[in-house]
């Protein structure tokens, strides 16, 4: 679509990376000057960003309860 923003891959991203991006956007979507004619594009930004953090948090806690199950052996 013509119309869409060009962001960086969710997956070249750093977790802080990915976390500060959602932060903007919320702040954007808040604001008084939300642009109106990128609102859907911000949310499927958003959705994408949410489930990537939301993938590498169950992949570390995953990690670490793996990690901490072995010192209990």
């Amino acid at each position: 679509m013509a119309n869409e923003l060009q962001f960086k891959s969710v997956k070249e991203m750093t977790y802080t990376e990915a976390v500060s991006e959602l932060e903007s956007i919320l702040q954007m979507m808040q604001g008084d000057k939300c642009d109106i004619d990128r609102l859907t594009d911000f949310t499927r930004r958003a959705t994408e960003l949410l489930s990537e953090c939301r993938s590498r948090l169950t992949t570390t806690d995953e990690q670490l309860r793996s990690i901490l199950a072995q010192l209990e052996k």
